[in-house]
């Protein structure tokens, strides 16, 4: 099957009632994450500022005579976000920080949120695709508990690592986009593909499946991980990303399982 097909195929999946319905459940969980998350960093940052001493001196002239005044206040909490915000560059300089640097984080946050979630409806979405359109594939599988759990330690801890070792790239223009982005779009490329594979194949057929198509299956995660990026679209979309790379599974086991 060609890969335009596989794409109208996962269109037309996706816009089924049923898929629609597991759809739903992402969009309420990240939601209600991001909620909770969005207050506690806001909390977090309130508190990290705790006090500000500022100091002013005002100098008057009564009868020919200069008189210094020093005033010196403190300013807790949400004062300092008011003492700071009173003046035009601050004020710009806050604004333009709080828009671009919560938005780059809740925007990669929901993505980070959202993989996470959908795995767990990976299965029943793959057996409502077998059901559809694959009964002659057989579902597998060669996963546990043990190894999810261990997967995503190991994949989370080389995406923070992959952070920290891009830092000095966060400063050059155009390449600070990749840098920003490399390490997410490996988590999200290996949470998806793993979910996928550990439902449907076996180990040896995983294997053969990413030396084989291993670069149209990533450009395929990469164009998914993109689309993330339009505001609000991982909320509703992210069931179908499962469709899509499920579908492609199927075909590629299919194919691999006539081979033999």
């Amino acid at each position: 099957m060609k890969d335009k097909n596989i794409l109208l195929l996962s269109i037309k999946d996706f816009f089924t009632p049923k898929m629609l319905k597991y759809a739903l459940l992402p969009f309420i969980v990240t939601l209600i994450l991001m909620y909770i998350i969005f207050f506690v960093i806001a909390g977090i940052g309130v508190e990290s500022l705790a006090t500000l001493d500022v100091q002013s001196t005002q100098t008057t002239v009564e009868n020919g005579i200069p008189h210094t005044e020093s005033i010196t206040a403190k300013l807790q909490g949400l004062e300092i976000i008011q003492y700071l915000m009173s003046f035009a560059v601050t004020s710009w300089i806050a604004t333009f920080l709080i828009y671009a640097i919560g938005g780059f984080l809740t925007l990669h946050a929901s993505i980070f949120i959202a993989i996470i979630v959908i795995g767990f409806l990976t299965p029943v979405v793959m057996k409502e695709l077998q059901k559809r359109h694959y009964r002659d594939v057989e579902m597998i599988g060669h996963s546990n508990i043990l190894e999810v759990l261990f997967s995503i330690i190991k994949w989370t801890v080389v995406m923070i690592v992959l952070f920290i070792l891009l830092v000095p790239f966060y400063f050059i223009p155009l390449l600070n986009i990749i840098a920003f982005n490399f390490p997410l779009y490996y988590f999200f490329h290996k949470m998806l593909t793993f979910d996928v594979s550990s439902n449907l194949c076996t180990k040896e057929e995983d294997k053969q499946i990413k030396y084989f198509s291993k670069n149209n299956i990533r450009i395929k995660t990469l164009l998914l991980y993109i689309i993330s990026f339009i505001p609000f679209v991982v909320f509703f979309v992210a069931i179908f990303y499962v469709i899509y790379l499920g579908n492609t599974y199927f075909v590629e086991v299919r194919r691999l399982r006539k081979e033999v």
